[in-house]
């Protein structure tokens, strides 16, 4: 395995969160656009931007993760600095979230063209989310809950992920459907993209792993590991 290891390029872990948090973030608004729903780990803090409109979709995100942050320090009973780090993260991601909205507009409309966002935005989640598990250093929140919730609970990656969407989508319709009267953000795709994106990070994550080794600046990259999804 190490002379496999050897054999594979290197893919710096800085660039890989870089790559990560600009195409996560528009993943998300441009799933948005394509009127197929929003996704399901933005879900909340859009609700939270629908009903409580005072605050934008970039800022009650990272409020949101805020939130995230304390529960997980809360679940390990301790205060872990690298989390922090994390929140450093998620508030650049939130601002690029209210950057996209501001152009997105530009983009063609009509149904094939939302069915091309809508593919196009699910694939680049995925493939976000994958790199981010595997750059070694802090991540957006939202990515890092899931991640850290496998490592203190035991349960596999995929079922986490599946299930962390889907709490997101049962409170994201219960705030909007109460206090707006009806559902807002959710759709076909959401729904889709929160049954099945679990899986399908994790066939990323593993074509990524036969391809690359992931390391950071001050790391060898012949002694660390790629962080595999279960």
């Amino acid at each position: 395995m190490e002379c496999e290891e050897h054999k594979l390029p290197l893919f710096r872990g800085e660039l890989a969160l870089a790559v990560a948090v600009v195409i996560n973030s528009f993943g998300v608004v441009l799933m948005l656009y394509s009127g197929a729903g929003i996704s399901a780990i933005s879900s909340v803090p859009y609700a939270f931007s629908e009903v409580l409109t005072f605050f934008s979709l970039g800022t009650w995100t990272y409020i949101f993760q805020a939130g995230l942050i304390l529960s997980l320090m809360v679940m390990r009973r301790r205060f872990v600095v690298s989390y922090l780090f994390s929140f450093a993260v998620g508030f650049v991601f939130s601002e690029l979230l209210d950057v996209h909205e501001l152009w997105i507009n530009v983009l063609p409309v009509g149904l094939g063209w939302y069915v091309l966002y809508f593919v196009i935005s699910y694939l680049l989640i995925c493939l976000g989310i994958a790199l981010s598990n595997r750059c070694k250093l802090p991540i957006v929140p939202t990515d890092l809950f899931p991640r850290e919730l496998e490592q203190i609970t035991k349960i596999s990656y995929p079922k986490i992920k599946i299930s962390f969407d889907a709490i997101c989508l049962i409170v994201t319709a219960g705030m909007t459907c109460l206090f707006l009267g009806h559902l807002e953000g959710l759709g076909i795709g959401t729904v889709l993209a929160a049954l099945t994106m679990g899986k399908v990070i994790g066939m990323v994550g593993n074509w990524l792993d036969r391809h690359f080794v992931f390391d950071i600046h001050h790391h060898s990259p012949s002694k660390s590991k790629a962080y595999k999804l279960s």
